[in-house]
């Protein structure tokens, strides 16, 4: 499974991005992510969609490979899971609401998993600069498997860009 998703990971990491990301920090324990995007739409809107992320993940970056199987319960100590009558899996566990402005997650997505680290996304919600609503993605992982957190920064970095992508771009 850990070859699947690097694998989804290094697929992903070849398409248009138009969204603005960066590994902004990278250090012997961990890594610090960033993706920005804008979106047109007002901040209940974009609220509504970031809960609905079924409709804008990838589904070649999931397990069963059909977005629609992933739900996010947008409240403290909700699941961020994808179910599908092949297996279930947690992604992540929802720790901060602050609905139309931030939502955080436990999470250490695919490989990062089975790893042992920690790791936690923040999306944040504000006034646009053209009118509608900025994104901004923050993943944080840290912990001991070393190498492989360096092996896996940039992959994670593009496959968290085209999800900002996708959030941005849905019609």
């Amino acid at each position: 499974m850990l070859r699947r998703w690097v694998g989804l990971i290094v697929l992903g990491a070849f398409a248009a991005a138009p969204a603005m990301a960066d590994v902004t920090a990278m250090a012997p324990d961990g890594f610090v992510i960033q993706v920005k995007g804008e979106v047109a739409l007002d901040r209940d809107a974009a609220w509504a969609r970031l809960l609905e992320i079924g409709l804008w993940w990838n589904g070649a970056h999931t397990y069963s490979g059909d977005a629609l199987n992933v739900k996010l319960d947008a409240m403290a100590g909700g699941c961020w899971c994808e179910l599908w009558a092949g297996g279930e899996v947690e992604h992540g566990r929802v720790v901060m609401v602050m609905p139309n402005a931030m939502l955080r997650a436990d999470t250490a997505l695919g490989p990062l998993q089975g790893l042992g680290v920690s790791g936690a996304m923040t999306f944040t919600l504000a006034d646009g600069a053209a009118g509608g609503t900025a994104i901004t993605l923050d993943y944080r992982v840290n912990g001991s498997s070393l190498s492989a957190l360096d092996e896996l920064a940039e992959a994670v970095d593009q496959v968290l860009t085209e999800q900002v992508t996708e959030f941005v771009k849905l019609n």
